[in-house]
């Protein structure tokens, strides 16, 4: 059922993993992409460069005076020719040297225009980079419930690595391309415009080729961006779960999946590569025509006196520095149609709502009395989870939610922490709508513990101090002590500052769990909440945090979900749930002796049977 799988979320400041979501398992919600609007997503490209005008300003002035350069120097060259062909060797040696210094200042002017760019690239991409991932801890936990983490990180890196490259290899050949075609042309209308005009005219040819391989481009890249998000997702969720492919011997069924999902992206990425190569071939073709013609129509009016031989061999530069920025243009082609479609990728989480953290009430007097009032709830349109859902939890009361997988138990918590939104009815802490409480003061005054623990790179001490980042040396000992794992930090090498693997490799499962229920405590929660936080412990160590969440307890409203129903029994009601809907409602003895549902569900369990 959809709410049992929202029992691991990635946004949950206590614990955590990487969530699955209502929609299915990870990877498998990659939708067709949108056709890339590519004017609007050029234009927010070119708007992220305003903070750098300073740097773009003095990139453009370096290309520009490098094109200056490469047209003039053809002009110097043909002078020298004309000088030579008529014996003037006197003024030869000033356009040799004219001509010597312009090769040079064009060689500056590219060194200095490579660096400008790489430079404004990671700008750039630094900010985009950052804006991307503020966005991503910001969003929604329904959003990140329902898109595979893959792609979110192929958009963070992938695409907005498409960008660095485009940026610092592309954006200044782009400008130089084009001010050297613009240069260029006026330079052979002004020396022979008969003879530009027949030159240029390979240029309607070039433009009927590029827009036709345009648009099989633009869908294979957005093919291939896909591809490979939805790749990248695959590989992140069999890696999460390696113990459990392990376990069931489907290696070979991961890799054969894989190898499908590989097979398809190399299969769009080899025509890509093999249209987009063919840009550059078919562009020299055209320039070669270009070449035909000058020497044919160029000779036919040096020999009527139109032209001297020198505008020839200038013709002749002009028109290989013609065809050399439209081949580039024609090779990047394939580059800035990438970066166009993973900009767009980029840009469509950027354009996602952040979640809604809206709310002027703080929860700094709140007791913790917790109110549900007929809340109706619906992950999907038409496959509702809660009906008319009616709760209250009076400040300091423990409260147990059992029944079986799917009843809506975990949804309620999901609806308690504003991790997703009701949709009707209300609830209300301390008579104050959450709506009302800023989402921030919630969470900060709310501690949950999850069955599947998350530790983060680090120390213990930064795991444990995540949920209180101000947390002295006494507080970390009084919760160690509270959550009975005071003797497991003491027996590490290094005691809080042992540091731990990714995801708290290096500690067994019970062992993480102490330290999640440990943070917990450290929150000094005003709620707290435990969904089966016991479950991976053995049962002395279970009974150690038994006995301290009894002082923990005190004078803290706590609501806990649970399966094991044994953990429970001294909970101050307990709540019965089935297909969201509430059943039955009592303290443990009331309710076996009522012989309902938590009755079939005790002895079901007491008899050893699985729920």
């Amino acid at each position: 059922m959809p709410e049992e799988k929202q029992k691991v979320n990635t946004t949950v400041s206590f614990s955590g993993g990487p969530g699955r979501g209502p929609g299915g398992p990870m990877g498998r919600f990659a939708q067709g992409e949108k056709p890339v609007d590519a004017k609007r997503t050029l234009a927010r490209l070119v708007h992220s460069f305003a903070p750098e005008r300073g740097m773009v300003s003095l990139l453009f002035a370096v290309v520009a005076a490098g094109c200056v350069c490469s047209v003039a120097a053809p002009s110097f060259q043909s002078a020298s020719i004309d000088l030579i062909s008529q014996g003037r060797y006197g003024d030869l040696p000033r356009f040799l040297l004219l001509m010597l210094g312009t090769y040079l200042l064009h060689g500056g002017c590219n060194l200095l225009q490579n660096l400008t760019a790489a430079r404004l690239s990671q700008r750039v991409v630094r900010r985009m980079r950052g804006e991307l991932f503020q966005k991503v801890v910001n969003l929604p936990v329904k959003y990140l419930d329902n898109h595979p983490h893959g792609d979110i990180m192929s958009r963070m890196t992938n695409d907005v690595e498409n960008l660095s490259n485009i940026i610092s290899q592309s954006l200044s050949s782009l400008a130089s391309g084009l001010l050297t075609i613009a240069g260029t042309v006026g330079m052979m209308f002004w020396y022979c415009w008969q003879l530009a005009l027949l030159s240029c005219a390979t240029v309607i040819l070039s433009l009927v080729i590029t827009r036709i391989i345009s648009k099989v481009m633009r869908r294979l890249s957005r093919e291939r961006l896909r591809l490979l998000g939805e790749l990248n997702g695959l590989v992140e969720e069999k890696v999460a779960a390696y113990r459990t492919v392990t376990a069931y011997n489907r290696q070979s069924a991961a890799v054969r999946e894989f190898e499908e999902t590989s097979d398809r992206l190399c299969l769009t990425g080899s025509l890509a590569n093999a249209i987009g190569g063919s840009m550059g071939p078919i562009m020299n073709c055209v320039g070669n025509i270009a070449f035909v013609i000058i020497a044919a129509f160029g000779g036919y009016f040096a020999i009527n006196g139109m032209i001297s031989v020198g505008v020839i061999s200038a013709f002749i530069v002009y028109a290989k520095q013609f065809s050399r920025p439209v081949n580039e243009l024609a090779n990047l082609y394939a580059e800035i149609q990438t970066a166009i479609a993973g900009a767009e990728r980029v840009y469509a989480v950027l354009d996602e709502p952040s979640e809604d953290k809206s709310g002027e009430r703080t929860m700094d007097t709140a007791q913790g009395t917790v109110t549900f009032r007929n809340v109706d709830f619906s992950y999907y349109k038409g496959r509702q989870v809660l009906y008319g859902f009616d709760l209250e939890v009076r400040a300091g009361q423990k409260v147990a939610l059992v029944g079986a997988t799917g009843s809506g138990k975990t949804t309620v918590v999901n609806l308690l922490m504003r991790f997703y939104d009701i949709d009707s009815g209300e609830i209300l802490i301390d008579g104050v709508n959450i709506r009302d409480i800023a989402s921030g003061a919630l969470r900060r005054s709310t501690a949950i513990v999850l069955q599947d623990t998350v530790l983060f790179s680090g120390t213990i001490r930064e795991n444990l101090t995540y949920s209180n980042p101000d947390a002295s040396e006494e507080d970390l000992d009084h919760a160690a002590r509270m959550s009975a794992c005071a003797g497991l930090i003491a027996r590490l090498p290094q005691g809080y500052d042992t540091p731990l693997t990714e995801g708290g490799g290096n500690l067994s499962q019970g062992e993480r769990q102490l330290l999640s229920i440990c943070r917990a405590f450290l929150a000094s929660p005003k709620i707290l909440i435990l969904d089966e936080a016991t479950s991976s412990v053995d049962t002395r160590t279970e009974k150690n945090i038994q006995d301290a969440m009894v002082n923990l307890m005190k004078n803290r409203t706590s609501l806990i979900i649970a399966h094991r129903l044994s953990t429970i029994q001294d909970a101050d009601l307990i709540v019965v749930m089935d297909q969201g809907r509430i059943v039955e409602t009592g303290k443990h003895d009331e309710l076996l002796a009522r012989e309902g549902r938590y009755y079939d569900l005790y002895m079901t369990q007491f008899a050893g049977n699985q729920i």
